[in-house]
């Protein structure tokens, strides 16, 4: 059957799909000769270039020159809206003291809320997309943004907003994330049961109104939020139609991800202190361990997430940014993969799936995104390197040669 239409064919690529169909051909070190068939936005076909161009001949056809294909990378887990720095901070660390030190002092995180709180909607969507271009530097086409640095019901509409508004004035799909549960407003000093109940009350109900965010994430841990008051708002917004997402056992093992598992949370996220019970919940229930190894560099931690227990349990690992201005200012997913490799231990094929399959699951996309299979976005990542592996393997590298995003290629 010959069909026409608005199509494109993006041919003499060696495709890596990260697809299941194709794991028994695929490694992290091979790449099939494959062309790609894309109508309106959405990949139609994958075969030999001949038969795509004969069931599609008024397509437009791409040429990769050889060049290696991949799913366009996924970046999990961001916090890229903000406002101001905590550069200082990076120098306090470094003479010895810690992240709960500082962020009980005033520092960390509400040093942030401070400064967003006092920019506009324009000023946050201008000092974000710099970071946000070097994501797409380095293959990103899709991207999850969280809230979290306002704790008030303005400036987290105001930072969704701007999630929002980056997915207009930029060629990447944004999955936006409410972080009503990140830190405790300084309005409530003292008083974090008080601020649960506003989350329950007022601020998720407001928020899950507001149709911005997709997801609703919380940080359980010491400086933050216990886990009964992480089952309260979780209660609250799953009751709101909002899927959850979890900061777990990142300093202490708070058994986050035994709770993020209890939710079915799309993923857990941190994990350096889970143990063995939280592993096996995670695999029961299928959430998905996102790894953060630009986090754990910054903060220069010792205890790595237990990563032989996840693989034994065959839980999903994906990895991200964590792109933060204070734990980690990190904005390419390409060294997030190779922190990962280096500090965690993945091998080349758990860090590419982690910033495509598993990266996807993580934000409930994965019938729409993260692998080269008909039905899904046409989102690719082109490169100017021969192996897969060379995506991980060299740190600074930017081998990034063209992305393709609904099917169509950056200017």
């Amino acid at each position: 059957m010959i069909e026409s239409g608005n199509t494109q064919i993006i041919s003499r690529g060696r495709v890596w799909s990260a697809a299941p169909a194709h794991a028994a051909r695929e490694s992290a070190e091979t790449a099939q000769p494959m062309a790609i068939a894309a109508q309106q936005g959405r990949i139609a076909a994958t075969g030999p270039f001949e038969e795509l161009r004969r069931r599609f001949p008024q397509a437009e056809v791409f040429d990769c020159g050889g060049r290696l294909v991949t799913p366009g990378f996924i970046d999990c887990h961001t916090h890229i809206v903000h406002a101001g720095n905590r550069a200082a901070e990076f120098e306090r660390r470094r003479a010895g003291e810690s992240y709960q030190s500082i962020a009980k002092s005033g520092g960390g995180i509400l040093s942030t809320v401070n400064a967003t709180r006092a920019a506009s909607l324009a000023q946050l969507v201008e000092s974000a997309l710099p970071r946000v271009d070097a994501l797409l530097a380095s293959g990103v086409t899709t991207l999850e943004i969280k809230s979290g640095y306002g704790l008030d019901l303005d400036t987290e509409l105001r930072m969704l907003r701007a999630a929002r508004t980056i997915a207009d004035v930029r060629a990447v799909g944004v999955s936006t994330t409410y972080l009503g549960a990140h830190a405790l407003p300084p309005e409530h000093h003292g008083d974090v049961e008080g601020y649960v109940r506003r989350l329950c009350n007022e601020l998720i109900p407001a928020v899950a109104a507001s149709g911005l965010a997709d997801a609703f994430d919380a940080y359980c841990e010491t400086v933050a939020f216990s886990a009964a008051q992480v089952a309260q708002v979780f209660d609250a917004a799953r009751a709101h139609g909002l899927r959850l997402k979890l900061h777990a056992d990142q300093l202490s093992n708070m058994h986050g991800a035994g709770l993020a598992a209890q939710y079915d949370a799309l993923s857990a996220d941190h994990l350096e202190y889970t143990d063995d019970t939280g592993v096996a919940a995670l695999a029961r229930s299928g959430t998905v361990a996102v790894l953060l190894p630009g986090a754990f560099y910054f903060l220069r931690e010792q205890q790595r997430p237990p990563i032989d227990a996840l693989r034994r349990a065959r839980v999903p690992m994906a990895v991200a940014t964590d792109c933060n201005p204070g734990t980690s200012p990190l904005t390419s997913l390409l060294d997030a993969m190779n922190l990962a490799a280096v500090e965690f231990g993945l091998s080349t094929l758990e860090c590419l799936e982690g910033v495509t399959c598993h990266a996807a699951r993580a934000l409930g996309l994965q019938e729409s995104t993260g692998t080269i299979e008909p039905g899904k976005w046409c989102d690719l990542a082109i490169w100017n390197v021969a192996e897969p592996a060379e995506l991980v393997n060299n740190l600074g590298a930017r081998p990034l040669h063209r992305r393709f995003w609904r099917g169509r290629p950056d200017a």
